[in-house]
This record gives C-alpha cells, structure tokens and sequence, in this order.
C-alpha cells in the first residue's frame, strides 16, 4: 500500500474517549487533525480533551483503585488480562502498520513489526506474575517475623510522546497494570491511533472498568492531569523541558514520577577503530524513525588527526541514504512527524551554519519530494561541543562531528553535556570499551553500535531523566514497598 492511496480512518471509535469501560462522547466538539507525515493530508481526527474529560478520566481510574476489583486481584489473575491485551493488540499489527508510519515518519518495514512487539511486552510482564518477589520474608530487627510487601502505587498517568508510541505505551501500561494500579493513558495530538488501538484490545480483554482510561490532549490540558490530586504517579516520556515543569508539579504534592527525558548521546571513536565501519554504523542507526529518537548517537567525538577523514567517510554514506515514501521497501529515510518538527530541525541547521560549524552533506530538503515533512540526512563537522547543535536536541536526522585533542579528551567531551541518556565505545578492543564505558556517564553504552536494551533497562542520568523502564527495573516504580512486622508467621509461611 502506497502512501498515495486514500486511507481509511482506522480506529473504531475516533470520535470517542476510553473512559471508565466506555466509549464516551467528550465533553466539546473540539477535535485534533492527525496529518499523514508523508503527503500532508488529513489522515483522520480524535476529539481534544478539555478539563472535563480529563478530570473524568482521573475520577474514573480514581473509583477504579479505591473501590474496584482491580487492585484485590492475584498478580496471576492480572496477568491474564495482560495476555489478553496483548493478544488484541498483535491481532492489530497489520493496522499499527498503516498508522505508525503516516503518524510519525517511521518506515513501514520498522512498523510492521511493532505490534508483535508491544504483545510481546505484554506477555513478559505477565510472565512476572509467578516470579516477581511481590512478597518476601524479611527479618525485623524488633517482632518476630516480617514481610517486605511491594503493593501497587494507586493511579497512574501515563503521557506518551509521538515518536514511538506503542511500544512506550506497552512498557508503561503493562507494568503497571500487573503491579495492580488504574492508568490514565494520555496520547499525544501527532500520534494517537497506536493508544486507541490498545484501548479496543483492551475493551476485548474484558479489562474492569475505570482499570485503563484514554484520552488525547494538548499541553495546557494534559497539566491538568499532572496537578489532578486524584493522580498518585505520573510516568512521563518526552522532552527535558517538559520534564522539568512535570518534575517540578510533582514535587510541589510529592507524587511519585518517572521522567523519561531528551538526550544528546555521544558515540566515542577510539583510534584503533576503522572509520568505515563505525561510519556506515552510524549513518544506518540515525535513519532510525529519520532521527526521531532521544537515544540516537547524534554527537560523535573523535581525535583530531582523525576527523577529516572520519567526516569525509560519514558525509559520504549519510548522503547515499535514500529518502522517500516509508512505504516504499527501497526507502531508508522517512518524512519528520510534523510540520512544525521539520521547522524545527531546519532552525537547527541554520543555526550550526551561523555558529561556524562545517556543513559537510545536507542541510536542506530533498529536491524530489515536493509534499511531506522530509529533511535531507545532515552532516556537520569541526563543531564545537559548545555550540547550539552539538548541546540541544534536535531530533531529527542531524549528527555532529566533533573533534578532541585526544582519547581522555573525547570521554570529557561526550560527559560535557546536560544529558546523559546513551552513549557509545567504537574500539575493537572489548576490554577498551569496558573501561571506557565505565567512564562514560548515561543510562546504557554500547560498544560499536547505537544499543538500548528496554527488555533489561532504560532510563538516563542527569536531564536525561529519573528512574527506569524497561524489565524488572520498569515494574518497581509502579510499586510501593511496605514492610509487615508480625507477631508470627501466617499460615502460608509455617512449616508443616
């Protein structure tokens, strides 16, 4: 299927919110216009929650934790639900596939697989059930037996960015469904389909009321989520500025927050590492969703002597990336996810031109695609760590090129930043690459690639966040730990 043909609307209900089991009319005939990234076409629309619909979506996961069956269910007993949602959303690949891509710019042969994905999350969690310490023995200093409890932490809300929303979704709802909490679920306006979808899996699983409630709003609106008294945590992935004013709302009444944050991750070239190589790797891992990814090795540090020759190979295979219609097998490269992104991007690049830096491929859109939020892959070189495009965010496909007088020189380099999210060792030498990740401050390293592992964990230092997601390190937050000090052992603990 082309890009060109007419696409259905391909929700079920995406005139309604998911709210306490149902799906409800909102509360005004406000509505968000999801444009398809490659032909700037309307592709369909959802309403725009206003206060109302936001504050019944809270009250409703609220009545869900306090007085629902949900929380008093066994883990295992939850676990079923997880499996059964799981099973819908796989059910809905092939329409994942068709929206990813127009929502966001990501290839069609990348989304195809993302549904089985996002099951697959659901299945791991549910997995935990039987093998989660839920519940352990622990000696007390005073009393004579003791119990380390980790219950659920209320309602949560969850808000999901545009760029990956399914997966984001599924590492944050199933975790925290199995650990017994009620989600309000808040989509972004660019990409809302994927958590729609999800919303009819999970009316399909029978899933209580109020359990899991869905809704899509703007900024002012989704604020109103955070301060909402009713909500006890917030999980939170997308910029660090927005991460910042959510951090600072949950301080201010002590609510509990995971901030999956921005990043600006560096990859260190050592000099025993062929250039080639670690350029055709990095060309290749920043086509990734064309850039849109907080994780992507987008400042690359590497000694002076080398520079010109590593940014001439870069330059050379970035730009022999084709860009084009996601749909298309042939194509490496989709459009950005809105029009306003690709301005974004472009002000980026105008602004490492205006501070001196080397264009060296790039720096415009493609000439053969008239519609579409396309820019061309961008290659800077001889910037500046300092400078605008080497410290701020860009998201889109931009990569930096930055020279160090030496190796110790590179690693200060790749830590002078606010962020910390990824990094990289390029070496051929794992023992060098064990010591200089251990130097390296962000949330994972990788050795001779763009490597992130949610399956185990993932999460920044610094403004890159705070907490984790991702394995069994994703289900703690959604947990609260009490310690249970008893006179005796219960029955389920006595010998017999």
């Amino acid at each position: 299927m082309s890009v060109t043909d007419e696409a259905a609307t391909p929700l079920l209900h995406s005139d309604r919110f998911f709210i306490g089991g149902e799906w409800v009319e909102p509360s005004s005939d406000a509505t968000i216009r999801v444009t398809d990234s490659a032909t700037e076409e309307l592709f369909f629309s959802v309403p725009e929650a206003l206060a109302p619909d936001m504050s019944r979506a809270a009250t409703a996961a609220r009545k869900a934790f306090d007085s629902g069956p949900w929380p008093s269910l066994t883990h295992a007993q939850r676990a079923e639900y997880l499996r059964a949602i799981g099973a819908g959303v796989r059910k809905r690949a092939d329409t994942v596939g068709q929206v990813w891509p127009r929502e966001s710019g990501v290839l069609f042969k990348i989304a195809q697989g993302a549904g089985n994905g996002a099951a697959s999350v659901f299945e791991y969690y549910a997995g935990l059930a039987d093998t989660f310490p839920f519940e352990e023995p622990a000696k007390p200093t005073a009393g004579n037996f003791g119990l380390l409890v980790r219950e659920p932490v209320g309602t949560v809300g969850a808000i999901i960015p545009w760029n990956a929303p399914l997966s984001l979704i599924s590492y944050k709802i199933a975790p925290a469904l199995l650990a017994g909490c009620t989600v309000v679920l808040k989509l972004s306006p660019e990409a809302p389909g994927e958590g729609y979808l999800v919303a009819e899996s999970a009316e399909e699983a029978g899933l209580p009321p109020g359990v899991l409630n869905v809704v899509t709003a703007d900024r002012e609106v989704s604020e109103l989520l955070v301060r909402d008294p009713q909500i006890d945590k917030i999980t939170f992935t997308g910029s660090t500025a927005a991460g910042r004013r959510i951090g600072a709302i949950c301080g201010e009444r002590i609510a509990r927050c995971t901030l999956e944050l921005g990043g600006k991750s560096a990859a260190v070239i050592l000099d025993d590492m062929d250039l080639d190589q670690a350029a055709n790797t990095l060309a290749t891992a920043e086509c990734r969703i064309s850039g849109q990814v907080c994780s992507s090795l987008t400042r690359i540090v590497v000694t002076r002597g080398r520079h010109d020759e590593f940014l001439e190979a870069l330059a050379a295979s970035f730009s022999q990336v084709k860009v084009g219609d996601p749909f298309d097998e042939t194509t490496q490269l989709g459009p950005l996810a809105a029009e306003r992104q690709r301005t974004r991007v472009e002000g980026y690049i105008a602004k490492g031109v205006a501070e001196g830096a080397q264009l060296a491929t790039g720096g415009g859109r493609p000439k053969d695609l008239e519609k579409g939020w396309y820019v061309e892959p961008t290659v800077f070189g001889n910037v500046d760590n300092h400078s605008t495009i080497a410290q701020e965010e860009i998201f889109g496909p931009v990569l930096s090129v930055i020279p160090a007088d030496n190796e110790d020189q590179a690693v200060a380099i790749a830590n002078d930043t606010i962020y910390g999210l990824n990094a990289s060792v390029f070496t051929h030498d794992v023992d060098r690459a064990r010591t200089v990740a251990g130097q390296l401050r962000s949330g994972t390293v990788g050795h001779n690639a763009m490597r992130t592992d949610f399956g185990v964990s993932f999460g920044g230092f610094k403004q890159s966040g705070i907490g984790r997601e991702g394995g069994t390190e994703g289900l703690h937050p959604f947990l609260e730990t009490k310690f249970v000090i008893l006179d005796g052992p219960p029955a389920r603990y006595q010998e017999p």
